[in-house]
């Protein structure tokens, strides 16, 4: 055969095969490079035009030599001493190269010096400074070239050579025939580690780029293989190694990539031409390299000699042939022919048992009690029975697989009228008409970044073969459905897409991969372990689900953010371009032409010019009057119908199948992952057994509280109790025009009214919007009971992951759920009950327990008529602070006093304990501070200690003095400063809020009291913010100085170009992402994107926000790692427990031992020395190595090792400390 060629799963196209650009390699070696597309065959000559573009190139080498020469001309001497190196293009057909201009040809020189010498006098001294630069374009130019027409020629060449080596592989007996090449292949493998030992270290910067484009490469080549595009994936990694730059970006695992796919198509001879690149880019074959020939061997029923080689030669490697079985990610297909090849070379090999790694377990002393099992544990259960589990698991995997989970909206449906009806038909039509067209445009868009792919240019086509047309048909008339009416950011859109489609693919995948049945006999297993019918077992849910079975598969590699944008973004422009509907229903009499029903538009946001997708108005119109009742929202949106998959790596738990992060960040942030990964897996395991804890909580909707809350949300809201009006309640501008007379003053002022009725709009749509989506929900789930998974953010700080509906949100959010897993109340439980109930109303915040429980009493009457007729009688609970969680209680406080027996009564609601300013608290117990620590409750006391009042009552001594001494700002505060007015600013303050924050927050609530004259905001804010912060620093003298420390350090860490890091005392490990802005720019289409990212670690640190960012997150570091702790013991001792942060939830009759448990596990957590562990480490991190000789890096050393001095203050007083929590 004249030359070899790749034709399967290809229709139509072909590949030929390319020299990896080094002479002799492909005689030598049989290293192979493929090009796609037809090529002609070898024995073609150069048409007439690549002639005479060849001499073309010549003529203009001389040219150019020649001005060298002449620039080299001032001397003679120059000239003559010196041949300019210029490369030549080699010889293609029967064409002859140019004559070379000798350099030594003096009449030449000596004629060119007289042409030019005039000019050549006055350019002496610039032209001698430019001659470098001239030379080195010069030799750049003539490589390009000489490389074009290298690659244009060499293949015709040397087919003629590989088709005789091809003969002798297939036809003949050789020394070497084709089969024993990879045996040999796997002999002669050079062992160079790294390509940092050939090419040299490079800094971080190149390193970090690297290693964005390999992830790229690696993210598209596997790609391919899912899509069954091998060839194409051959035909990139061919092109790659052809080119000396682009092969040492080449890592083993693309090449195994490629090997694997070969493989599992039985294509052995390809498979060794992998081999052939993988020996020449000088990398070691792996056990994975070896698992793919053998397997290809397998299939093939390959001779026993070939096969014993192989094995040979990976014994000699130190690999052993029972790990291909045991510790490589192969589905049942791969291991059968592996299996088979073995026994060709071993009859009698039978393949190890499965066998579970031995269980790690976490040694550090604060979670030494956690995992003992010396002491008894009584872990509590679901509620429900095995049967409802599994039953409940099938729910939630249909949810899953169809990836979306349509609602019906809790709006009050419109009357079909005519009108309605009509506007419905109208949009069915069009969308069943879009569909055909986005199919249609989808097909087209495919074929041409075909075409782009085989021609090399960058593509997308693999990811667009991930789903099907009419899958993405449907995304992308799910968006178009919500896109708003003011549009959305072309960027945000893109990016939105590009994830969806990730998520699918991945849902897909596991599908095909057969890990869904797995995963089912998996978790039935599990759930014996939560069932409330099956025998109590004594493990965490973390390790009974490890000693299940084996890990579960390697998780999906997230896609590089450049890559899900240019896919968001190419399917938006499809949306944009085929999407349109008649004019007539933009009211355009008399015109049969189609619209666009999206726009592209520019717009300012934050002085800042973005792209934006803006629907036509009469579309959007036409949505309204068709008042359609449902919505659709992705799967991981929603609350899971099964307790989730218990946390047991970084990539591992929460949902099923959708892909859920263990650590949440900003997309395209990838160190807090690598982090992770990194660390050892025992220092996760308090995080990762909190995370499953937290989501193990099953969950109800109280639907006493729903069904008032959607009278008053259909009834244009109620913005007092936080149900948000719809926008056709909002505020609107003034009707009148302005005359041509109106004075610019006048118009400056219409337009800001305006401005202002515009911005109240759109914040009352995005809140009617968001109370809508969790109405939905909650009506969606109302007879149900769910659960939502967590993880957790780069400070340690846990969240749910459905964002709509969870107990993070308001008071209404918090309202409308209880725990579906009820507890009786007890002795105590109705006394917490009405504790709770005083709290949330935010009076007696300086009352003893007692007295509040007393007020509780003397306003049962107005509780029980609140619980009876909320809206209709007294409403005493709309006074409350938290109104709807008040009313909520009061429901519950009222079925409790009039059951037979309160204290046999199952409650379900949730009680909440809050932290007394949290970050406080751990600033007090850092320093030690005596003062700070009675400010903040760590000290016993008969009163609880206010410390927000504590502030305003000092900020009103200051006051009060600059009004005697004739502050005009001070006399006008008069009787104007309260706990309300400080409270935000306090309580920012330790998590590192500025003045100019502060002074915004404390405006804000200026404005928010009538009586307040206007004129003197700006004024009393400026000045409110500077009292506020002196008076913290006379009161928290200790946190002053550690927070200077924390932020000092972080300073002077950044100026090193180094980003904060430290490890939370369980383990967790954190990164700071803040670095200055790497901009990546997506060109074409529509509009250019450009999209920065402050978490690439390739851009030097942002010294600011490192330096600010330091003290909040390490304060909240540290709070995360005392709710973890008070977590797990709560988890031990049988508690339900969840947090909102500082916010701890349980059962109304286990308060007490919560309380209890969150005492001890802070006192525990102090006891450790913190401070100096973050210096010893810090230490370690920055200022040990080479980097320790560094100027910097001394003052940075100085700094870490003066850690603030600690006070006297006892942290065992804690333990009776009522009001820690409370």
């Amino acid at each position: 055969m004249s030359a070899l060629r790749w034709g399967r799963g290809a229709t139509g196209l072909g590949w030929a095969l390319w020299p990896a650009g080094r002479p002799g390699l492909l005689a030598e070696e049989g290293a192979l490079v493929g090009k796609w597309g037809c090529r002609r065959s070898s024995s073609a000559r150069p048409c007439e035009q690549d002639r005479r573009r060849d001499w073309g190139h010549a003529e203009l080498l001389e040219v150019l030599e020649a001005r060298v020469r002449q620039l080299q001309a001032d001397h003679v001497s120059e000239v003559t001493a010196k041949q300019v190196d210029v490369a030549r293009l080699p010889g293609a057909g029967g064409s002859q190269p140019p004559k070379k201009v000798q350099a030594g040809d003096e009449d030449t020189t000596l004629e060119f010096s007289g042409r030019w010498a005039q000019k050549l006098d006055k350019e002496k001294i610039e032209m001698q400074e430019r001659k470098q630069q001239w030379e080195m374009k010069l030799q750049q130019w003539a490589e390009r070239q000489a490389r074009k027409q290298q690659l244009r020629v060499e293949p015709q060449l040397l087919s003629g050579q590989l088709a005789d080596r091809l003969k002798h592989w297939e036809h003949s007996t050789p020394r070497s025939p084709w089969k024993e090449q990879l045996a040999l292949l796997l002999q002669e493998a050079p062992r160079r580690l790294s390509c940092k030992e050939e090419h040299g270290p490079v800094d971080r910067v190149s390193r970090m780029r690297r290693e964005s484009q390999q992830q790229r490469l690696l993210s598209f080549l596997e790609c391919c293989m899912l899509v069954d595009q091998l060839p194409l994936a051959h035909h990139v990694l061919v092109t790659w190694h052809s080119r000396s730059r682009q092969r040492q970006m080449l890592t083993l695992p693309m090449y195994n990539t490629v090997l694997l796919g070969w493989a599992r198509k039985g294509s052995y001879k390809e498979l060794v031409y992998v081999f052939f690149m993988m020996k020449d880019a000088g990398l070691t074959p792996d056990l994975l390299s070896y698992a793919a020939a053998l397997q290809c061997m397998g299939r093939l029923n390959q001779d026993a000699s070939t096969i014993q080689r192989c094995l040979k030669q990976m014994a000699q490697d130190g690999l052993q042939v029972q790990e291909l079985f045991t510790s490589l990610p192969l589905c049942k297909e791969d291991k059968a022919a592996l299996l088979r090849a073995v026994r060709q070379a071993e009859p009698t090999f039978k393949p190890p048992p499965l066998s579970l790694p031995s269980p790690q377990v976490n040694t550090s002393p604060l979670l030494r009690n956690v995992y003992d099992k010396s002491h008894p544990a009584s872990y509590p259960k679901q509620h429900l029975p095995l049967k409802t589990l599994k039953s409940l698991f099938q729910q939630q995997l249909s949810v899953e697989m169809a990836t979306t989970v349509t609602v019906d909206s809790v709006e009050t449906a419109p009357l079909l009228t005519k009108e309605v009806v009509q506007a419905r038909n109208t949009l069915q039509k069009l969308r069943t008409s879009w569909e055909m067209e986005l199919c249609l445009a989808l097909r087209q868009t495919k074929a041409s970044e075909a075409r782009a792919a085989r021609e090399g240019r960058p593509s997308i086509f693999p990811y667009l073969c991930l789903l099907s047309e009419g899958e993405l048909a449907q995304l992308l008339l799910q968006t178009l459905q919500v896109l708003p009416l003011q549009g959305e950011s072309l960027l945000s859109l893109a990016q939105q897409l590009g994830l969806r489609i990730f998520s699918r693919h991945v849902v897909q995948k596991k599908q095909l991969n057969d890990e869904v049945r797995a995963l089912q006999r998996r978790y039935f297993k599990y759930l014996r372990l939560l069932a409330s019918d099956t025998q109590m077992v004594s493990h965490l849910p973390r390790q009974y689900w490890e000693a299940l079975g084996m890990p579960e598969a390697p998780h999906e590699q997230p896609w590089p953010l450049a890559v899900v944008v240019q896919l968001g973004k190419q399917l938006a422009e499809v949306l944009v371009q085929t999407v349109k509907m008649p004019g007539h229903l933009a009211q355009r009499q008399g015109t049969h032409n189609l619209i666009p029903v999206l726009y592209h538009v520019y717009s300012f946001r934050s002085f800042r010019q973005i792209g934006i997708l803006k629907p036509h108005p009469a579309f959007k119109q036409l949505l309204e009057t068709a008042a359609e009742r449902t919505m659709t929202f992705e799967a991981a949106e929603v609350p899971m119908l099964c307790p989730p998959l218990p946390w047991t790596s970084p990539h591992s738990g929460a949902f099923l199948l959708s892909p859920t992060k263990l650590m949440r960040s900003v997309e395209g942030t990838m160190q807090h992952q690598r982090l992770l990964e990194s660390c050892p897996p025992t220092n996760l395991h308090g995080a990762l057994d909190t995370l499953t804890q937290l989501g193990n909580c099953a969950w109800r909707v109280n639907g006493r509280v729903l069904d008032l809350v959607l009278t008053l949300f259909n009834k244009k809201g109620c913005p007092r109790l936080g149900v948000p009006a719809p926008a056709s309640e909002a505020p609107r501008p003034p009707e009148n025009r302005l005359s041509t007379k109106a004075s610019p003053e006048r118009k400056v002022e219409l337009r800001r009214q305006l401005a202002r009725c515009l911005k109240v709009a759109r914040e009352m749509h995005s809140l009617r919007t968001d109370a809508l989506y969790r109405l939905s929900l909650a009506q969606h789930l109302r007879n149900s009971v769910f659960w939502l998974p967590h993880n957790m953010d780069f400070r340690g700080r846990t969240y749910p992951c459905p964002p709509h509906f969870n107990h993070l949100g308001s008071d209404l959010a918090r309202a409308l759920l209880e725990f579906a897993q009820g507890r009786p109340l007890g002795p105590h439980g109705l006394d917490w009950l009405k504790i709770h109930l005083v709290n949330l109303t935010g009076l007696k915040k300086r009352e003893s327990l007692q007295a509040r429980l007393a007020f509780a009493d003397e306003m049962m009457n107005k509780i029980l008529d609140s619980a009876d007729k909320p809206m209709t009688g007294h409403k005493w609970w709309m006074e409350a602070d938290e109104p709807w969680q008040a009313l909520a209680c009061c429901m519950e406080i009222a079925q409790a006093v009039r059951a037979p027996d309160p204290a046999a009564y199952v409650s379900h609601f949730p009680v909440h304990q809050d932290g007394s300013c949290n970050g406080l608290q751990h600033y007090a117990a850092l320093g030690r501070d005596s003062v700070g620590a009675a400010s903040v409750n760590l000290v016993p006391s008969d009163l609880p200690q206010d410390v927000y009042s504590s502030v305003a009552a000092q900020v009103e001594v200051f006051r009060r003095q600059d009004a005697e001494q004739g502050v005009q700002v001070a006399q006008v505060l008069e009787g104007f400063i309260s706990r309300k007015v400080v409270k935000q600013t306090v309580m920012t303050v330790v998590y590192g809020v500025t003045r100019y924050g502060g002074r915004l927050q404390i405006e804000k609530r200026l404005r928010e009291i009538s009586n307040f004259p206007q004129e003197f905001v700006w004024q009393a804010s400026h000045y409110l913010v500077r009292q506020v912060f002196n008076s913290l620093q006379e009161m928290f003298s200790g946190t002053r100085a550690i927070q200077h420390w924390l932020a000092e350090s972080a300073r002077l860490i950044a100026h090193t170009g180094l980003a904060v890091e430290w490890v939370t005392p369980l383990g967790i490990p954190i990164i700071q992402p803040y670095h200055h802005d790497s901009k990546v720019l997506i060109s074409g289409g529509i509009q250019s994107l450009s999209f920065s990212s402050t978490g690439d670690t390739s851009q030097k640190p942002n010294i600011l926000k490192q330096k600010n960012g330091f003290p909040p997150n390490f304060i909240h570091s540290l709070d995360s790692s005392h709710m973890m702790l008070t977590a797990l013991h709560c988890y031990r001792k049988g508690l339900t427990f969840v947090s909102v942060h500082d916010c701890f939830w349980t059962h109304a009759a286990d308060v007490a031992t919560m309380n209890q448990v969150c005492r001890e596990q802070f006192i525990c957590l102090h006891s450790q020395p913190i401070l100096y562990d973050l210096s010893r480490f810090l230490v370690e991190r920055f200022c040990s190595g080479p980097r320790s000789t560094n100027v910097r890096v001394a003052r940075l050393l100085d700094m870490l090792l003066s850690v603030p001095k600690t006070g006297t203050f006892n942290l065992e007083q804690v333990k009776h400390s009522t009001y820690f929590f409370s």
